[in-house]
């Protein structure tokens, strides 16, 4: 259930309206990753952990509902930005306020060019934030990412938290309005901190690597391809320990020698690691039957309901 209050978590605020910034801001709002894009991802993917991993379902619609507020602002913001568009483009005369800012035929045609790459934004919604990204791209379901596996979808989440934080990064750089730096500034934090909400939610899955239930194969796990030639670098990604499995990275200097020697890398086995074929069917099956058990025990096998409401009130 949703309680709407109309006091928004951020005090958002513009100096002067900015229908250039307005159109570039839509990135937030339907983008591929804006708020609508997040709040939309962790909704769905709370579902999945509702009765599972109640801590995680809590966890999701909790920021889900902040995402939403945060679309609620960026809205705000856009509105605010488009100023007096919305009445002016009701006036037919060529003297009303939004021409006269223009200054003319070639100034309102650069502005639209140069400044509006979405011009539709204008024509279609009358001067309102749209469903569409910078671009006019409309906001589809496709940019949810939801797997249904708490290690996985919180990933997602941490990757989504972060592309989200260097789209206000880089929005900062287009505005010189302080308030309006002031809500991205506030709205960017926000990403950072949902980042570390994630990734503790993780944390509290063990063993968590790699991702899902079934255990890599130890023969092809640590093995690095030397797969283009020229420039080569080495770093804690092809030498040393891996970082999950602390496993001896094996660099393949002359990777198609190697497949040619090891027929397909079907004769390529072990080294590097101290997993075996034994143990990572060991761990298959002991994670398989835990997380299954887990699920299973989490869904009654007769009635079924969502919620226990409170009979005497508030809880």
């Amino acid at each position: 259930m949703f309680y709407h209050v109309k006091e928004l978590q951020f005090n958002a605020r513009v100096s002067k309206p900015d229908p250039a910034f307005a159109s570039l801001l839509l990135e937030q709002f339907g983008g591929a990753n804006g708020e609508l894009k997040a709040a939309m991802q962790y909704f769905v993917q709370a579902f999945a952990m509702r009765q599972p991993h109640p801590d995680k379902y809590d966890l999701l619609m909790d920021i889900a509902t902040e995402e939403f507020s945060h679309l609620e602002i960026v809205g705000a913001t856009i509105q605010m930005l488009l100023g007096p568009i919305n009445g002016e483009l009701k006036n037919a005369a060529e003297e009303s306020e939004i021409m006269q800012l223009l200054d003319g035929k070639a100034r309102k045609e650069d502005f639209i060019h140069n400044a509006m790459v979405n011009p539709q934004f204008f024509v279609l919604s009358g001067g309102g934030p749209t469903l569409t990204n910078s671009q006019g791209v409309p906001w589809n379901g496709s940019y949810v990412d939801a797997n249904g596996d708490p290690s996985v979808d919180l990933r997602s989440n941490i990757a989504a938290e972060s592309r989200a934080k260097i789209v206000y990064e880089y929005l900062l750089q287009f505005t010189s309005d302080p308030y309006v730096k002031e809500t991205l500034r506030f709205l960017m934090t926000r990403e950072v901190a949902h980042y570390q909400m994630f990734e503790a939610a993780l944390e509290t899955i063990q063993p968590n690597f790699p991702p899902g239930v079934l255990q890599g194969d130890p023969r092809y796990s640590n093995s690095y391809f030397n797969m283009s030639s020229g420039g080569d670098a080495r770093g804690p990604w092809n030498e040393g320990k891996s970082p999950s499995l602390g496993e001896t990275w094996q660099y393949v200097e002359e990777p198609f020698s190697h497949v040619v020697e090891t027929n397909g890398m079907v004769d390529h086995g072990p080294r590097g690691t101290d997993r075996t074929e034994a143990s990572v069917e060991k761990m298959n099956k002991t994670l398989s039957e835990e997380r299954s058990k887990k699920v299973k025990a989490a869904v009654p096998s007769g009635m079924n309901q969502w919620c226990e409401y409170p009979q005497n009130g508030m809880a």
